[in-house]
């Protein structure tokens, strides 16, 4: 085998490897909501992947670029689950709050 076949099946492996780690996270955000997850990791973690996409595309690396196109669109999936679930339970506490009736207690 080549190196340079042996170099790309290894870049191959551990892009989809680290793509693919987000999506659990995607399931239990999902099953859970977003409540526990920082929403500046999130965003953090997509300026990464941008910055990486930026750079496979640059150097013409078809492997950085598609894994990277894919984790973007898995980071921002999650930073909106994140967000809209977040929004719910606002609304839901919120709901709680104004049916609640004073007690009269003095």
């Amino acid at each position: 085998m080549k190196i340079d076949t042996l170099t790309t099946m290894i870049g191959t492996v551990a892009a989809t490897c680290t793509t693919l780690s987000f999506v659990p996270q995607l399931i239990k955000i999902h099953r859970q909501g977003g409540r526990d997850l920082s929403t500046g990791m999130l965003m953090l973690y997509l300026l990464g992947v941008s910055l990486w996409l930026a750079y496979g595309i640059r150097i013409d690396a078809a492997e950085v670029i598609g894994a990277n196109i894919i984790a973007g669109a898995l980071v921002f999936t999650a930073l909106f689950m994140k967000l809209r679930s977040e929004t719910r339970w606002h609304t839901r506490d919120a709901a709680i709050s104004a049916t609640r009736q004073p007690t009269g207690e003095n």
